[in-house]
């Protein structure tokens, strides 16, 4: 299956759940692909001991099928940087994830 999974938000506790339901289908052998939007883009800022958001993202691109990409606009807006953990895409890259996978899910 191909999973795409949509971050807008913040919550830290939410956001570790995607990313531990995301090494899950990895595991699963799927293709997951992660969109940060709006918010999502400072998904790493919430990292705690308690939701370790970065080592859950590290162990997510450790695997060849896993992909995070972010909005580029979004980004910029929050005068931040891409980096490997948020990359800069666009929305037609967005757009395309829609197309391309089974399932999409937003958080």
């Amino acid at each position: 299956m191909k999973l795409g999974i949509v971050i807008s938000g913040i919550n830290a506790e939410t956001n570790w759940n995607a990313f531990r339901l995301a090494n899950f289908a990895l595991e699963k052998r799927d293709v997951v692909k992660i969109f940060l939007v709006g918010e999502g883009v400072e998904y790493e800022k919430t990292n705690s001991e308690k939701f370790d958001i970065k080592e859950q993202a590290q162990k997510f691109l450790q695997n060849s099928n896993g992909a995070i990409m972010a909005c580029g606009t979004c980004i910029k807006a929050r005068n931040q940087e891409s980096t490997e953990t948020c990359p800069i895409s666009t929305l037609k890259d967005l757009h395309e994830l829609i197309n391309e996978c089974d399932k999409v899910l937003s958080f």
